[in-house]
């Protein structure tokens, strides 16, 4: 099973981003799915989390309202709307899946992708 993030560049501050993340390959089931972010010498945060059902979302508190987390199970595919961006943002943004393959439930990580928010 693959992860792969898309939507990350660079913004300028105030702007807005949608970060994407496709789950492919083979047979699988998705529970709860988040993103996280990273920077150089830092460990990686929680920015977001969502169950498998939509029913409960969290955030981390810097997120204050700015940032939305969806998915779409139909297409095994979950979202980051990022709105009102901040310098503070900047960063690599990871997606994360818990995924069932046959009886084993694992955390997959995709590749990361990097959102620069400047003038």
């Amino acid at each position: 099973v693959l992860l792969a993030e898309s939507g990350g560049g660079l913004v300028q501050p105030g702007g807005s981003l949608r970060l994407s993340c496709a789950a492919s390959g083979g047979t699988f089931s998705i529970g709860r799915m988040g993103w996280y972010r990273q920077t150089p010498g830092n460990q990686r945060e929680l920015v977001a989390t969502i169950t498998t059902d939509s029913s409960m979302t969290d955030y981390g508190g810097f997120v204050k309202g700015r940032f939305i987390i969806s998915r779409d199970n139909a297409k095994n595919t979950l979202y980051l709307q990022m709105n009102n961006l901040k310098p503070a943002d900047t960063a690599v943004y990871y997606c994360q899946a818990r995924i069932r393959v046959a009886v084993t439930f694992s955390d997959y990580w995709g590749q990361g992708t990097q959102v620069t928010v400047s003038s």
